[in-house]
């Protein structure tokens, strides 16, 4: 069912990967055996999982997990102690043959580079952390993050860690509002922000956004200026700090001790958008999301010391984090690149790649459907010998983007760890691990220490056929809750099946033990009683030769419940037509069934998307209906909502 596997590991590569040889410690030379061993016995794995990590506690703890008020309430590593800025920092920058090693590389849009060694980093982030505490901040104290993708942003977030405080990021591309709007419910003391920064060779001016989210939010104090670009902004000499400045006054200062924190002390609140009402609050602690992202890392994606892990994202996702947590924990090294990877020209994600000899990158599949019609030329010009694992995260993928990215970025040598979780998981719950077989757009597992399943509409796992991907037991990196709502957390994933996680994803795992996401359930489409994921009609339409990417909705219909409506953007060579829309339905009922063939398609210039690449279809379908779609803070693209919005006014006069 899922089809042959493109990439099948030899005996030899399977014994040298980091996850078989621990699984070899631990008595299994057999995955499935270790895999249900993994969920059979959470406390042991877990246990065992932060001792391959190495993590190191100021004080031991006395109980691996307790669920006395729930599991929906796990309570993780109790009685220990810790800081993530010790095990991500401090331990490699004391240790003689780690301490020179790379630690963090960055990237500008203008070609800047600068590096940092972990002993280079450790000093940084002291510096950082006693001007911080200069300026007042307090141990559990939110500072919010409306950063680029600069190093300072790192150094930020260790530092306020190494505080005890908590950090919250926001994605970089948020106007004020949705910033003030985050600010305000987690009650933020501080803002550090930047002047600026570089997107598509155009200045950002991030500070007067900031300017209007201090505006709006009176808990804040102070607000920390990154000089990024060095431009002329406004300024409030009561509120406003340079980040240079302080800096100086940190290194003046004594170097604060790193704070010796309860497991579960939270570390970062990361707010994720809501289709309706406010966004939220997930609550990270310093033993759950850095633990989880660096085990899918370490283990999942075999990043080691001496490996460099590259994500395309924003630090206001959950990927950003993962990327500074499952590098470093693991002793690699991360590399952060501030700007679009098509700028200023097609070549620019595979020449950042390359220059900064990258082992581990991670791109999403509609950034490859992006890349893809530039041609191979950009790619080959380019050596990624040094690539060992291409990671792809945030949506499900289509057949021939997956073939393109193994064949052509790949040749047909590296694997593609297809990888799903979430914000409120610390990473992921179903992946591709390098001891299996990979077969194209599936997952070839769940997580180890996941305990994943397939529930119909009656709550009993399935094998075969689409439902709801849930989780039935707690895990290392579950979110302890939403900040200051607990009522609403625990509706949101567990009121539909008792003691049951549902994550909002419809999926289906075939016999042979694939699995495949179809997309969120919400968008789920039920035409004439038969389910749909979008993702499968989307697969069908880009398989045309004129069809570059494609977006499925489904609206209500009096006869059939729901009726599919797509969107497609065209190939520049191609021109859209009653003839080519007849080819394209033709095609569906082909591929999925007559039945559900889609009642239209519309050309659009483009798809709404976040920053790092997600097409938003509830975005889509709340335009279409001319609908309140919630918090659509986090699009990159806002004007193709609104051309959406017009087509959906037309089709309703039309029908």
């Amino acid at each position: 069912m899922s089809g042959e596997p493109k990439w099948i590991p030899t005996s030899s590569y399977i014994k040298e990967t980091r996850l078989y040889q621990w699984m070899k410690k631990l008595g299994f030379d057999d995955y499935d055996a270790f895999l249900n061993a993994s969920t059979d016995d959470i406390a042991w794995f877990w246990k065992e999982a932060e001792k391959a990590l190495g993590i190191e506690w100021f004080h031991p703890y006395t109980e691996t997990v307790n669920l006395s008020q729930g599991i929906p309430w796990p309570k993780w590593y109790v009685g220990g102690k810790l800081n993530v800025v010790h095990n991500a920092v401090h331990k490699w920058a004391e240790k003689e043959n780690t301490k020179d090693a790379p630690a963090l590389k960055w990237e500008g849009e203008d070609g800047e580079v600068r590096a940092y060694t972990y002993q280079e980093l450790k000093k940084a982030i002291a510096q950082a952390a006693s001007g911080l505490r200069q300026l007042g901040l307090q141990k559990g104290d939110v500072v919010t993050l409306y950063m680029p993708m600069i190093p300072e942003t790192v150094i930020a977030m260790m530092a306020i860690s190494q505080l005890g405080a908590i950090f919250s990021p926001t994605f970089s591309g948020y106007g004020a509002e949705a910033v003030a709007t985050r600010m305000n419910a987690s009650e933020s003391k501080m803002l550090i922000t930047a002047d600026g920064f570089l997107r598509r060779g155009k200045a950002v001016p991030m500070k007067k956004e900031a300017d209007e989210a201090a505006r709006r939010t009176p808990t804040l104090e102070k607000m920390i200026v990154i000089e990024r670009l060095g431009s002329d902004v406004s300024w409030d000499d009561k509120k406003d700090v340079a980040w240079s400045e302080m800096m100086k006054t940190g290194g003046a200062s004594p170097t604060p001790d790193v704070a010796s924190l309860p497991s579960d002390a939270p570390m970062m609140l990361i707010y994720t958008s809501g289709t309706t009402g406010t966004p939220k609050g997930t609550v990270h602690t310093h033993a759950g999301f850095p633990i989880k992202s660096a085990f899918d890392a370490g283990m999942c994606m075999d990043v080691r010391p001496g490996d460099t892990l590259f994500w395309f994202t924003d630090m206001g996702w959950m990927m950003g984090p993962f990327l500074v947590y499952g590098s470093l924990l693991n002793g690699a090294s991360l590399l952060m690149y501030e700007g679009s990877p098509d700028y200023p020209a097609p070549d620019r994600l595979w020449q950042v790649t390359s220059d900064h000899e990258v082992t581990h990158v991670g791109i999403s599949p509609t950034l490859i459907r992006s890349l893809m019609k530039h041609g191979e030329e950009h790619v080959t010009r380019h050596s990624l010998s040094r690539l060992k694992a291409m990671a792809s995260t945030g949506e499900p993928w289509n057949p021939e983007p997956w073939k393109w990215l193994f064949e052509t970025v790949g040749k047909s040598r590296i694997p593609i760890i297809n990888y799903s979780g979430g914000t409120e998981i610390s990473g992921g719950i179903l992946g591709n691990v390098l001891v299996k077989p990979i077969t194209p757009i599936t997952f070839n597992t769940a997580i180890p220490g996941m305990a994943a399943a397939v529930y119909n509409e009656e709550g009993k796992p399935v094998t075969g056929e689409v439902g709801e991907l849930v989780l039935t037991k707690p895990w290392v990196g579950m979110t302890n809750g939403f900040w200051k709502e607990k009522e609403r957390y625990e509706n949101t994933y567990w009121s539909r099946f008792p003691d049951v996680w549902v994550h909002g994803d419809w999926a289906i795992q075939d016999e042979e033990g694939y699995w495949t996401i179809t997309g969120r359930s919400d968008d789920i489409l039920n035409i004439a009683g038969k389910r749909l994921g979008p993702a499968e009609m989307e697969s069908a339409l880009v398989e045309h030769e004129a069809v570059r990417e494609a977006g499925t909705i489904g609206i209500p219909h009096d006869v059939k419940g729901e009726e599919a409506i797509c969107f497609v953007v065209l190939q520049d060579e191609y021109t859209f037509t009653d003839e080519l829309e007849k080819e394209l339905i033709a095609l569906c009922g082909e591929k999925l069934g007559k039945a559900l063939r889609p009642s239209a398609i519309f050309p659009v210039d483009d798809l709404p998307k976040t920053r790092n690449a997600k097409v938003m279809r509830r975005a889509i379908k709340a335009a279409f209906l001319n609908k309140n779609a919630g918090d659509l803070s986090s699009l990159e693209n806002p004007e193709a909502v609104e051309h959406i919005r017009q087509l959906g006014k037309t089709f309703k006069k039309t029908n």
